[in-house]
């Protein structure tokens, strides 16, 4: 018998050294990044296949993919796979070759590469700024046609447009990415995109830029309305060409380009979009000389963004002739993308597509999204063509089909779902089907949500990023997805705002007018929640100590005001957003519920004072360590002296109110907070009766605490209001609860 043990060991032992793996590297959290923002360089991988133990790493970065030319090492068995910080000095438009080398306890070896690529960091642009003239207001496409004059050996393009680019060279995208570049505040800052450009130069070239309207002058923001940020259409570019003798060309956008206008009638990320192949009949199109733009150059930055791609095909499941006399196609799916369509229409042909996410009496319906119009209008040409939009998207799962010669034919439209390019992470899989549908309803929710920043929602005239919806879906969102890069670009945004108002974390990104920026509790506390979970998911302390400002300078704020006010350590004044959207308000129609607003924020400003201080204790800290533990003990002795009797009963007799108890662990008798919410529920009927602040962590809440048939229960309830309750009428993304009453 001990014989056969070592026998089945060994082959054990055989087996691991021949699959043993490193994979799932990450270059500051993407894989193989290209023209980022590297303010610094931080490694992660995974080992797999493998149950040894590491008894060295080693990591090389070299200047090529032989690695013969190492320009930093680091090896030892301590180098952590969650976040190795490589202190190396980087150099504009350069590609670096990393490889990461394991060696476990029994001589088992892995290795693996990946790479990644610097922008131009500070590099002077040659480029300019250019757009059209001031009478021009028609969307631009600007050209250049340039020679290849040798043996092309590296080609890169550095490029940006507002408020939208889609660049071709040789009638070619020279990317996959949509919605280029991205958004930003262009107050502030704009974007720029790195392209490896080397397989599509030729010895003769032709580049075309055609611009859309955007975020940065289309209509966008709680106002809704247009030119936010600017009211020109401008863009730069630069191509660098590599040569084989080691010389090296650019070809700079100037004065010298050309333009004219395209067949993009309109463009808006809330309205849709007009491709217009008609356009220019019987019209002057002119090619004119561009003049000098007046972005500052130093607006210019290395991108944040992750790419947002085409993913999911979503083929029609149905074609239906709605009793309106309508035709409507039903993708099965609420999600955010757009459609494509294969067209042999003849020349003038008009086809409009109308985006909606319900039927209402069978019939299509999209006035839930307010003045956004979502639509997509197409003019054909005559010539055969796959059609799609440039620079929009939808949030829909039915689309009107207007003009249509003839029956459709579903297999000549196909819908693509967009959001920024993650890796997704989770997966779960049970033996009850709703609860799988309930999850595949939360992914959706996330993917289409996901659309270079963190939004409310994907359709109407809205698509914001509120920091409250953020904030509580964070958690999940990193199970799901890998999230580091995507929610790092966030933290970004979020940080150039949070400078311009001396601490407060807003309720809404973006806002243009600082004197509506809310200051509130649950949303602003995103500062210190999303770093939180980032790191706890992560691993990455270098990533944790560049959030670490934004985290401190919330509570800070907080705390100045209340120093204002005779310091009571409470989060008791201001205009706060409470329970948001929760059923047990004054009325049916109150946006907020009755749990005490003040209660919510007192108890957030505790736990985002404790978050600051684990953070300072693991960033070493030591002072700000002591000091927010201190804080975070007086804000916790202020709740129980404000909110509990002495006996130790929590007076917030809500859901909300001992969900909120238990969540921050502030009380006085956890035994007496947890009899409360029973009763509490009881009293309720068992019917879900918290918003933004309750709901979300219910069940977590519930788990935590010993009430694992309660979780379930609300869990499997299909009444309203009840998780199950979208299920069964058919929801394939998450709904708000209080727009089904």
């Amino acid at each position: 018998m001990d014989l056969y043990k070592k026998s089945r060991r060994d082959t054990k032992k055989d087996y691991r050294a021949k699959y043993m793996k490193i994979n799932k590297i990450k270059i500051n959290g993407m894989k193989n990044p290209v023209g980022f923002s590297f303010d610094n360089i931080r490694c992660a991988w995974t080992v797999t296949d493998t149950e040894a133990k590491k008894t060295n790493v080693k990591i090389d970065v070299a200047s090529d993919k032989d690695f013969k030319n190492i320009l930093f090492s680091k090896e030892g068995k301590e180098l952590n796979s969650a976040c190795e910080v490589l202190d190396i000095s980087l150099k504009p438009r350069t590609r670096y070759y990393v490889r990461i080398t394991v060696i476990g306890d029994n001589n088992e070896k892995a290795e693996n590469t990946a790479y990644f690529e610097t922008a131009k960091i500070d590099e002077v642009w040659q480029a300019k700024w250019i757009k059209p003239i001031k009478e021009d207001e028609f969307h631009p496409v600007f050209e250049k046609e340039f020679i290849a004059k040798k043996d092309i050996v590296k080609a890169r393009m550095y490029i940006s447009g507002l408020g939208l680019y889609a660049a071709y060279i040789n009638g070619k995208r020279v990317s996959n990415e949509i919605l280029t570049p991205y958004y930003s505040d262009y107050r502030t800052e704009v974007q720029y995109q790195t392209y490896d450009i080397t397989d599509v130069i030729e010895s003769k070239n032709h580049i075309q830029i055609e611009l859309g309207n955007g975020w940065y002058k289309g209509y966008f923001g709680l106002a809704g309305t247009d030119k936010n940020f600017g009211d020109e259409f401008q863009m730069i570019a630069e191509i660098h060409l590599c040569y084989a003798d080691n010389t090296e060309e650019v070809i700079a956008s100037d004065e010298s380009w050309l333009y004219s206008g395209s067949d993009t009638e309109e463009s808006d990320i809330y309205n849709g979009e007009i491709i217009n192949r008609c356009l220019w009949n019987e019209k002057e199109n002119p090619k004119k000389q561009p003049v000098l733009g007046n972005i500052a150059p130093a607006a210019l930055v290395e991108r944040y963004s992750l790419p947002v791609i085409e993913h999911e095909d979503m083929p029609v499941k149905e074609v239906i002739y709605t009793p309106a006399g309508e035709t409507v196609l039903d993708f099965g799916q609420n999600f955010a993308g757009y459609v494509t369509f294969k067209s042999k229409l003849k020349k003038g042909t008009k086809i409009v597509l109308d985006f909606g996410e319900i039927l209402q009496k069978g019939n299509f319906y999209n006035a839930n999204y307010r003045r956004a119009k979502s639509q997509f209008t197409y003019i054909s040409g005559g010539n055969e063509e796959l059609v799609k939009p440039k620079f929009t998207y939808f949030g829909f799962r039915y689309v009107r089909v207007s003009g249509w010669e003839g029956e459709i034919n579903p297999s000549d439209f196909m819908a693509k779902a967009l959001y920024s390019d993650m890796e997704i992470t989770g997966h779960i899989e049970t033996g009850e089907e709703s609860v799988n549908k309930l999850f595949s309803n939360v992914m959706w929710g996330q993917k289409s949500n996901s659309i270079d920043f963190p939004t409310d929602c994907p359709q109407r005239d809205e698509r914001l990023g509120w920091t409250g919806d953020a904030q509580v879906f964070a958690g999940t969102a990193s199970y799901n997805m890998n999230t580091a890069a995507f929610y790092n670009k966030f933290i970004h945004d979020l940080r150039i705002e949070q400078k311009k108002l001396d601490g407060i974390l807003l309720g809404v990104i973006p806002v243009f007018d600082p004197a509506t920026a809310a200051f509130a509790a649950v949303w602003g506390d995103i500062a210190t929640f999303l770093p939180t979970v980032l790191y706890e998911h992560y691993g990455d302390k270098k990533a944790l100590e560049s959030y670490y400002p934004m985290m401190k300078d919330w509570v800070d704020k907080i705390t100045k005001e209340d120093k204002a006010r005779g310091q009571r350590y409470l989060f008791d004044y201001g205009n706060q957003m409470g329970d948001w959207l929760a059923l047990d308000g004054r009325t049916q129609q109150s946006m907020k519920g009755g749990t005490d607003d003040y209660f919510i924020g007192s108890c957030y400003y505790a736990m985002s004072a404790k978050m600051v201080a684990d953070a300072a204790h693991t960033l070493g800290y030591s002072k700000d360590a002591d000091y927010y533990n201190n804080l975070y003990q007086n804000i916790y002795q202020a709740v129980l002296k404000e909110y509990y009797t002495e006996s130790g009963r929590l007076c917030i007799d809500t859901q909300t109110g001992y969900i909120v108890a238990l969540y921050s662990g502030i009380y006085i008798d956890k035994d007496k907070v947890i009899n409360g919410f029973k009763k509490r529920l009881y009293k309720d009927c068992y019917k879900i009766k918290g918003g933004f602040v309750g709901s979300p962590v219910m069940c977590k809440v519930m788990a935590d605490n010993n009430l694992e048939e309660e979780a379930f229960y609300f869990l499997l309830q299909k009444e309203f209001p009840g998780w199950m309750h979208c299920i069964e009428l058919g929801a394939t993304t998450i709904w708000v609860t209080k727009q089904l009453q």
